[in-house]
């Protein structure tokens, strides 16, 4: 005999595999942990200091 199934239970199922590659590749595409944006940030910061400190006076 076949195994008895339930589609409300299947569709759901697979509602919440297709939400889960979904966050799978945007966390590939967009996410950083916060030590990669604290890392970002000071060098962003140092670079513009560089230049700062270069610039002619008036």
């Amino acid at each position: 005999m076949a195994e008895i199934l339930s589609l409300s239970r299947a569709r759901k199922a697979k509602a919440r595999a297709d939400k889960e590659q979904a966050a799978a590749e945007n966390r590939i595409r967009f996410g950083r942990t916060k030590a990669e944006r604290q890392r970002e940030a000071a060098l962003k910061a140092l670079a513009e200091k560089r230049l700062d400190g270069d610039r002619r006076g008036d």
